[in-house]
């Protein structure tokens, strides 16, 4: 193998992984993201005075 053609493997090698590491950084963003909101979501449906006591009679 010619040192030209080493040279063009490695660096479409490099731009597959740089390219792969990008998007799997902008899916993590989106994760956070989405959990962000899910917790946020969670965090206005909680209703404190709901639960706080228990009616016993018999």
């Amino acid at each position: 193998m010619d040192i030209a053609a080493l040279s063009m493997s490695l660096s479409q090698m490099n731009v597959r992984q740089e390219a792969s590491v990008l998007v799997t950084k902008k899916v993590m963003d989106q994760a956070e993201t989405n959990s962000a909101s899910v917790v946020k979501m969670l965090e206005q449906s909680v209703q404190p005075h709901i639960g706080g006591s228990i009616d016993l009679k018999g």
